[in-house]
């Protein structure tokens, strides 16, 4: 079994959506990543608190197995993030950002975690992102997630971060501010070529898109139709956390692999968005997303195979001629 490396944000959330709202959420990218990777792999995560940080809130990735040797706790109050949802719920608008904590975080890797065969980059600063790869030993595969004010402020910096990864995940409208291509078919190329192997498109509730660089193959699937919809907010990272987990099991990764990985990712952000925050996705078992996964295939199977289609087709091309 691979181990992952996770470094990332470890917060407290307000949210509020147009029927709920809650104070003092446990969040952060790394919370939600090593929540939902920890039900299948071995996860180590780097991050920074502070020491109104509860106990509880510990004990729960602790509990899922998860190792928090890398999580420094200092003086000070933990990263706060504040933001509303209008009616569509496709995009979270930004109330408050309190770094805390975190604006000072130096990211020191144990070296127990130098070895960590996988390692994801969370949604932070580049220049962050960047330190954390200095620091580990060859790791055999790496990801990285990013946002519109990296790409806006720090662009070089991301982008020499990108040129050393292997996928990259990252939503349409930041692919394109990336790329300045509108359409998303040419942006992804445009990423492929500043060096990731694979790219990983998120797209909410439309589901998921990955190119492979090599083979220049596309592969796009559905969300999974939730009927309750409460709180999108991190569906990006448990995604990511399903993705780089069922990749944790296997010794190598083809392209297959990884439509398989982007498939059980999405089934796990599947359940993170009906709860708030990450009442969810801290909740849910293996037999659940087992469950999901069958009902799943069978939305999007079209019968035994393809054959009927391309039957129908060849007989009226065969008229034609």
């Amino acid at each position: 079994m691979n181990k992952i490396l996770v470094v990332g944000s470890v917060a407290y959330d307000s949210i509020e959506t147009p029927k709920i709202k809650k104070e003092h959420l446990l969040g952060g990218s790394a919370n939600y990543f090593s929540l939902s990777s920890s039900l299948l792999a071995s996860v180590n995560v780097v991050g920074v608190i502070g020491d109104d940080y509860k106990e509880s809130d510990l004990e729960l990735l602790k509990n899922r197995g998860v190792d928090l040797a890398g999580l420094q706790k200092v003086p000070g109050k933990t990263f706060h993030w504040s933001g509303k949802y209008e009616e569509s719920m496709n995009e979270a608008i930004t109330l408050e950002t309190h770094l805390n904590v975190f604006e000072k975080f130096n990211p020191v890797i144990p070296d127990s975690y130098k070895d960590s065969n996988i390692v994801f980059l969370a949604n932070i600063d580049p220049e962050l992102q960047l330190q954390v790869l200095e620091q580990v030993n060859s790791p055999k595969l790496v990801g990285a997630d990013t946002m519109n004010y990296w790409i806006q402020s720090k662009k070089e910096t991301l982008l020499k971060m990108i040129s050393k990864i292997n996928i990259l995940t990252i939503n349409e409208t930041e692919a394109r501010m990336l790329t300045d291509e509108w359409n998303i078919n040419n942006a992804i190329e445009k990423l492929a070529e500043m060096g990731p192997q694979y790219i990983i498109i998120k797209r909410g509730e439309y589901g998921f898109m990955a190119y492979d660089k090599s083979s220049k193959e596309f592969f796009v699937m559905p969300a999974f139709p939730v009927r309750n919809l409460v709180d999108p907010t991190g569906a990006g990272d448990t995604f990511a956390g399903g993705l780089f987990s069922y990749l944790a099991s296997l010794k190598d990764w083809s392209f297959d692999d990884i439509k398989r990985a982007c498939i059980h990712g999405c089934i796990v952000s599947s359940f993170t968005v009906e709860g708030m925050g990450t009442e969810k996705v801290k909740s849910i078992t293996l037999k659940d997303i087992q469950a999901r996964t069958k009902e799943y295939l069978k939305i999007i199977q079209v019968g035994s195979s393809t054959s009927s289609i391309e039957d129908v087709t060849s007989k009226k091309l065969n008229m034609l001629n």
